[in-house]
């Protein structure tokens, strides 16, 4: 890791109120921890730290009162919220649709940072870390997805994308623990 790697937290900033978001808060829960110490090692590192976040429908969003909002609030994911709070050097891009780069400044950004290589973290495995990590990959930047760093709906939708990263975008989906240690 350099600082032409950035770690993308992909979702986190989630109040989980959706129709399934009890049946994915345990494994989002479980994610946390080691999207934390991968953030806290990238960040010594000098890589920079992308929160990528849903709008939830809210199309006069601001992200510092989203993340404020979420953490203060009583929804099951409130507690990840607090948790996983950007720091204030932390940069945010607010998506309207599954994918980071659809109809964002992601790329823009990515190449103004110097950035080649992406760490995708977040929720959920299948839907928006995959449509991200698709794109990613369309725009050639190396990848890597930390197994233990997402998480589905049920264990083998996350064995499924986690599949496709490996198989057919390339990615290194090797467990935190040995990002940290590298």
């Amino acid at each position: 890791m350099d600082k032409h790697t950035a770690l993308l937290i992909i979702d986190m900033i989630n109040p989980l109120s959706f129709e399934h978001g009890a049946d994915i808060y345990p494994q989002t829960r479980d994610i946390t921890e080691n999207i934390l110490a991968l953030k806290n090692t990238m960040k010594q590192k000098g890589c920079p730290i992308l929160y990528v976040n849903d709008n939830y429908g809210k199309w006069k969003s601001d992200f510092n009162q989203l993340v404020y909002d979420i953490k203060t609030s009583n929804d099951l994911g409130s507690s990840i919220a607090a948790r996983l709070e950007p720091s204030d050097d932390d940069y945010s891009i607010i998506k309207p649709k599954f994918s980071g780069f659809f109809d964002t400044p992601l790329h823009l950004l990515l190449e103004h940072l110097g950035v080649h290589t992406l760490v995708l973290t977040g929720i959920v495995g299948n839907m928006c870390v995959q449509f991200t990590a698709n794109d990613a990959y369309t725009l050639e930047y190396e990848l890597c997805i930390p197994a233990d760093a997402i998480a589905s709906f049920t264990q083998k939708d996350t064995d499924v994308a986690l599949h496709h990263f490996e198989n057919i975008l390339k990615a290194d989906t090797r467990l935190c623990r040995d990002w940290i240690t590298d």
